[in-house]
């Protein structure tokens, strides 16, 4: 009966994560010789390849990526004990990893904050990048919670709700626009500056101006909420988000919308396991944060 050891375990992953033997190393502090041989040593223990070599990159076979997702479902169970152990005796250590959809990292560090007052033990790790990117690494279980927009059924996922936002345009000072709420209509007669598909505050938005029946002249496409209050500043646009990103940018107006605003709703997915008492612990301190706001 074949026995793989966890740290063996830790390898291969890392190996199948990274793309190769070298960064391996680099985030393990190994050496390179040493990853190469662990990943021989399970290959010879299994009596199947793992990994296909090439001269610039390492990709895992079908076995390997059987191997991977079994083996990152191991490791989780592994840092489940530990981490109940410890909590057992009183003193919750241990980390947890967070991924945070992009533009969306708002209060999160006061959470984080709060809870590493409360438990200074606990390490978090925050992964920033698109939603969808994000949520597979939940599935993966390299992300222990994920905090995106909810912008539609997450299958095979716990969704928890933290708040809901109302979505507003952001003008700048020489628009036109009055203070007072406008249609989508009147937003689409100016120049536009969307957030790049697949993005949820573009998909809200899209969603928006079809139930309204309304086409809008999108001039500018960015992946950058700086960015695109740069282009609002400079005079060539509007745009739509979140009321509470466009509190970040004072300088700039923003109105209501008066129908077919789109809606707005921020949460946080996990898988359905029991979370490691560290994740429960940042999950708690995000729904107090959430309620407090």
């Amino acid at each position: 009966m074949s026995v793989v050891e966890l740290r063996q375990m830790q390898v291969v992953v890392a190996v199948a994560e990274t793309g190769g033997f070298s960064a391996a190393g680099r985030r393990l502090r190994l050496v390179q010789s040493a990853v190469s041989a662990t990943v021989r040593a399970v290959e010879r223990e299994l009596d199947v390849p793992l990994f296909d070599r090439t001269t610039h990159r390492v990709v895992p076979t079908a076995a390997g990526e059987a191997f991977v997702a079994a083996a990152r479902a191991a490791l989780s169970a592994a840092d489940q004990v530990q981490a109940a152990v410890v909590a057992a005796r009183g003193v919750l250590r241990g980390r947890v990893t967070v991924g945070v959809m992009q533009g969306l990292l708002g209060g999160l560090p006061r959470a984080i904050g709060a809870m590493r007052r409360a438990h200074p033990g606990v390490v978090v790790r925050l992964r920033q990048a698109p939603a969808d990117e994000v949520v597979d690494a939940v599935r993966e279980g390299t992300v222990d919670l994920a905090v995106i927009a909810l912008t539609g059924r997450r299958r095979g996922l716990v969704s928890v709700e933290l708040m809901r936002d109302r979505m507003v345009a952001l003008v700048g000072p020489d628009s036109g626009l009055p203070d007072a709420p406008v249609t989508l209509s009147q937003l689409a007669r100016h120049p536009f500056v969307d957030f790049v598909p697949g993005w949820a505050v573009r998909q809200e938005v899209d969603r928006a101006f079809r139930a309204a029946g309304v086409e809008r002249a999108g001039v500018f496409e960015t992946n950058d909420m700086l960015a695109a209050a740069e282009l609002v500043r400079a005079g060539l646009g509007v745009t739509i988000v979140p009321a509470a990103l466009a509190a970040g940018f004072p300088d700039l107006r923003t109105v209501p919308i008066a129908r077919h605003a789109p809606a707005w709703t921020t949460g946080v997915v996990h898988r359905r396991v029991p979370l490691v008492p560290a994740a429960a612990a940042l999950l708690e301190h995000l729904e107090g944060w959430a309620g407090s706001g």
